[in-house]
């Protein structure tokens, strides 16, 4: 054991600078798989950490949208006790309703997110009461409890059980627990918890089986067949409206929500886990491209090897202990190259985990991470050793000894091939990285049909509905703004009201299109920023008879099919409105996907927030020290909150952008590697070489004759890799594109500038090594040996 010991290390010691690219480029391999697997477990655990998680189940409805089958995850009200009641599978159920709202206590104004629900979420959930019982803390419907950090910003130092505080300065509630602060890797987000029968209390609460508004959650009995349970409650909604409304319902597993939340014609089709599938096979690439270049320069020194081997052989030493030296050996390297990885990885990780957005821990103290990393180590020594470890044992002891053995001076076709399967990720890799981006700046460019400068919401809290008219005026009067109007919703909201129900002129009753319903005040155009196309804009001033009135933009005139819609009666809700102007279509969703129809209705709506278009020859930040002042003196019970539309439009992106910068790393690492190990092949090739370079000089052989001698065959192997990697980019890529209805082309050109990208960056590598070699002075050369 210690002579192996003692003859890895003197080998390690005398491949110089081999064996450092050679440990490097493993460590930094590792170290990446390490981070991608560390965020890839951190993203499978959400809501796994519950003790009844194969029983928990979240309650959807399927149902015919726009003339697709979609999945819906809000029921209505009743739906809970009626499924608790009426079938035995189900013990226990809970809605959540997580709304935005002010919590006061004495001067302290938060606003927070309240979960609304029932007294069973604490039983079925795994979030620990730190005080309080979680039988009862939420029976009172004036109860509340707060998560461990709001009762601190709120109470200090002082005991909040059993104290009061104001709900929108409006309703008490008694704290009644202190619940331990939300886990990193749950998709609830709440701050506080009220029960849902303080709704029904304060009339909030909707009966009507018609409406569907919150989340409903159920636990099974264990062992229940939730096949069963979904053959049983597909038709709930259906059996309280008579048929006439509601789809059918099903129930899904909380484990899967997080990393399957996407459904295709009523069946789950993805969602994150593409994601995460995607930087899971970057991250064995990497790790594959680290021990492609074990491998080949472990092979390219062979020579090394050989008579120690054969007078291994000759002393009567197996073949099958030779293979385990060196497959020791092998993972004695990974083992030395994981702990600089280890190192490595705890560096980055921060900077990673701000690229993810994610809280990220290595888990050093968990009792799985160091069997994993164990078997991360043996499962990576043996794929960088296997092939070495055969081809070294195989060496003739009788040809070694003689002299006779000749080593490869050139790239076996193994070799070849590992050098190709290096490149051929890396192209992918680059390419993957441009279509991203490529992508993001498609949908970038793309018209939003608004003007999102200087555009700032706010929600129209407390008296700011009733005192509208005077903010609006005193914030035009002292030049804060140039107009100012009331919306149901901010431009940049992904979340939409929208309806089936309506009817015109003409409709073929067989159709359902849904439409996005969009309710604004006077001076919509004007502070947005969207354009009159035909018509004229909503006044009920100028125009008392606008309260009924409403706009439809270029898609839902198509939808409709009108040819001259001015004038044109849209029956919604028992109410006929009047078409009194067409809009140029605007951006109301996703800028990914395709512009709805959708209908712009007056007054007769609902408002639940305005838009105030600031003046721009103010700084933002005199526009805004006046703003809240004028709010603050017409709502002083709440603070001044607002949100600037383009920076909330720039959020459509985050997920693509994060996408695209943490493939660009892991695609320069698959790069960095790869040149790694072409720069150590082409260097020990020279170095292998020295006495032939030196008689081609002597004998009239130029520079540029020995570039192009140790260069060519590395540049042929470079384009055949991007002639590989270009057919299955492309089809890779345009299945990522697939779910976008919005998305960029894949053009020729794209294929040549990668390829051309490629072959740049492996001339430059090997150019180095094979200028160095080509200007040696060939008299030192051919004395060499």
């Amino acid at each position: 054991m210690i002579s192996f010991f003692k003859i890895f290390f003197r080998n390690l010691r005398r491949g110089g600078v081999y064996s450092a690219i050679n440990t490097g480029g493993l460590a930094v391999g590792m170290a990446a798989a390490m981070l991608i697997f560390v965020w890839i477990r951190h993203e499978w655990s959400y809501d796994r950490f519950h003790a009844k998680e194969k029983q928990l189940y979240k309650v959807w409805q399927r149902f015919t949208y726009d003339g697709d089958l979609q999945c819906n995850e809000w029921l209505p009200q009743p739906a809970r006790l009626a499924l608790k009641e009426n079938y035995p599978e189900i013990v226990a159920t809970a809605r959540m309703d997580e709304i935005t709202f002010l919590v006061t206590v004495g001067d302290e104004k938060l606003r927070l997110s309240v979960g609304f629900t029932d007294p069973d979420f604490l039983t079925m959930f795994d979030f620990p009461l730190l005080r309080g019982s979680k039988e009862t803390a939420l029976n009172d419907p004036n109860s509340i409890v707060l998560t461990e950090s709001t009762a601190n910003r709120l109470f200090g130092n002082d005991d909040p059980i059993g104290k009061p505080l104001l709900l929108n300065n409006r309703y008490t509630l008694t704290v009644s627990g202190i619940l331990k602060d939300l886990p990193d890797n749950t998709d609830f987000r709440f701050e506080t918890l009220v029960p849902m029968t303080f709704c029904k209390a304060i009339g909030w609460y909707d009966e009507s089986w018609y409406n569907s508004s919150p989340e409903i959650y159920a636990e099974l009995l264990p062992g229940a067949n939730p096949d069963a349970v979904n053959r049983s409650v597909r038709d709930l909604i259906r059996e309280h409206t008579e048929g006439k409304d509601g789809g059918e319902v099903f129930i899904y597993p909380l484990s899967r929500q997080h990393l399957y939340s996407e459904f295709e014609n009523g069946v789950p089709s993805g969602g994150l886990i593409d994601t995460l599938r995607i930087f899971g096979l970057a991250a064995i690439a990497i790790l594959l491209i680290a021990c492609i270049n074990s491998v080949n320069l472990s092979t390219a020194r062979s020579e090394k090897r050989a008579k120690e081997t054969g007078i291994r052989k000759t002393l009567g030493c197996k073949r099958r202990s030779l293979i385990g030296q060196f497959l020791g050996e092998s993972i004695l390297q990974a083992l030395i190259a994981g702990i600089a990885a280890l190192i490595i990885a705890a560096l980055l990780l921060p900077r990673f985990a701000a690229l993810t957005g994610k809280h990220l821990t290595l888990g050093l103290g968990n009792g799985w991470f160091w069997p994993a990393f164990l078997v991360f180590i043996l499962f990576t020594g043996l794929l960088s050793g296997i092939w070495p470890a055969f081809r070294l044992s195989a060496f003739l002891p009788v040809k070694v000894l003689k002299g006779i053995f000749k080593s490869e001076q050139t790239l076996t076709a193994p070799r070849r091939i590992l050098v190709i399967v290096q490149f051929t990720v890396a192209c992918f890799m680059i390419f993957a990285v441009s279509v991203i981006y490529r992508q993001i700046q498609y949908a970038q460019d793309r018209q939003t049909g608004y003007d999102k400068d200087r555009l700032i919401y706010h929600i129209l809290t407390g008296n700011l509905g009733k005192n509208y008219e005077l903010v609006k005026q005193e914030l035009l009067n002292s030049g804060t703004a140039v107009s100012v109007t009331k919306t149901n919703l901010s431009m940049s909201s992904q979340s939409r009201a929208n309806t089936q129900g309506i009817e015109w002129r003409g409709k073929n009753p067989n159709e359902k299109p849904a439409f996005d319903l969009y309710f604004v005040d006077a001076d919509w155009t004007k502070t947005v920023g969207t354009t009159i196309i035909e018509g004229r804009d909503l006044d009920v001033y100028s125009y008392p008879t606008d309260s009924s009135a409403l706009l439809l933009n270029e898609t839902a005139v198509r939808q409709m099919n009108f040819d001259q819609p001015l004038g044109e009666i849209v029956h919604w809700r028992n109410k006929d409105w009047r078409v009194v102007g067409v809009v140029k279509d605007f951006i109301l969703r996703s800028p990914y996907q395709p512009i709805r129809p959708g209908i712009i209705g007056g007054p007769g709506g609902w408002f639940e927030g305005m838009h105030i278009k600031f003046n721009g020859k103010n700084t933002t930040a005199e526009n805004l020290a006046e703003a809240e002042r004028i709010f603050k003196k017409y709502n002083p019970a709440y603070p001044f909150e607002y949100s600037f539309v383009d920076e909330a439009y720039a959020r459509n992106f985050e997920s693509e952008q994060r996408t695209g910068v943490l493939i660009t790393w892991f695609a320069g690492l698959a790069i960095l590697i790869s040149c790694m190990g072409i720069f150590a092949l082409v260097a020990y090739m020279a170095e292998a070489r020295k006495k032939e370079i030196g008689i081609r000089k002597v004998l009239g052989a130029s520079v540029k004759d020995v570039v192009s001698l140790l260069s060519k065959e590395f540049l042929i192997l470079v384009l055949i890799s991007v002639i590989i990697a270009s057919p299955a980019a492309w089809w890779a890529m345009n299945k990522w594109l697939s779910p976008y209805a919005y998305r960029t082309d894949i053009p020729w050109w794209l294929f040549v500038a990668v390829g051309l990208v490629s072959v740049f960056i492996a001339l430059i590598t090997v150019s180095w090594q094979a200028v160095k070699a080509a200007t040696a002075d060939p008299v030192k050369s051919i004395k060499a040996e």
